[in-house]
């Protein structure tokens, strides 16, 4: 007789399990018991999942993001955050009405200041920027109406020319530090121009912002202009 175990390949067996209840009434809370499994594969020993085996779990599951090119979370999501897809790189989330430094190109003769922006929509991939506009300042739901974003540079399908900014987002990195970066760019960028004679509000965009720039008016949700488009029809 020969002995091939060796020759085999690795065999898992179960060591424990962990079990999720939910409550049936509105709040939805939810509980997580662990147990482990004897020799026999029966569970035993029920008891809540502890912070060390919570921690435990956490690092069985961790991929290394550097090698695998993936996004991740740096614990709870904020609450901002509507979708995100880690293998390509997409981020969905909203931000509300804020007071934001605007730069504007010499050529729209409108001063660069501080004004207030609509909510905003984004939709960000490994190497571009797509946003939208919303009309209040709640977290939005799928079937939530988008509007044209009423900024220059920015085409009728929401996509943003990023011209005068250089973009060097690395797909690995924490979702928050990537909208905010995103973000970052947006703002930080010249708007110089209407793209393809799209008029993204209504009335006149340039009359619009000089109206705003260095003022306290908040933005007037009656420019923006709806796109047929809803966030559900967006999502992953």
């Amino acid at each position: 007789m020969k002995d091939i175990t060796n020759s085999f390949g690795t065999y898992f067996h179960p060591v424990s399990a962990l079990v999720f209840y939910q409550s049936e009434n509105y709040t939805r809370e939810s509980y997580v018991e662990h147990y482990d499994i004897d020799k026999s594969g029966n569970p035993i020993n029920a008891h809540p999942l502890t912070v060390r085996e919570a921690k435990k779990l956490a690092e069985s599951l961790h991929i290394d993001q550097k090698k695998n090119n993936l996004l991740h979370s740096d614990g709870l999501l904020d609450s901002n955050i509507l979708s995100f897809d880690a293998k390509i790189g997409k981020i969905i989330w909203f931000t509300k009405a804020q007071f934001r430094q605007l730069h504007f190109g010499q050529g729209l003769g409108i001063a660069s200041g501080m004004a207030h922006t609509p909510a905003l929509l984004w939709i960000a991939h490994k190497e571009s920027l797509n946003i939208h506009a919303l009309s209040g300042n709640r977290r939005p739901t799928p079937n939530t109406q988008l509007y044209y974003a009423p900024f220059f540079n920015v085409y009728q399908n929401g996509n943003v020319c990023m011209g005068t900014v250089d973009i060097e987002v690395n797909e690995t990195g924490s979702i928050k530090q990537l909208t905010t970066l995103w973000e970052s760019y947006f703002f930080n960028s010249y708007f110089t121009h209407l793209m393809s004679e799209h008029n993204p509000v209504n009335g006149n965009c340039v009359l619009l912002w000089e109206s705003l720039i260095n003022s306290e008016k908040p933005f007037p949700n009656e420019a923006l202009i709806k796109n047929n488009r809803k966030l559900k029809d967006i999502l992953l």
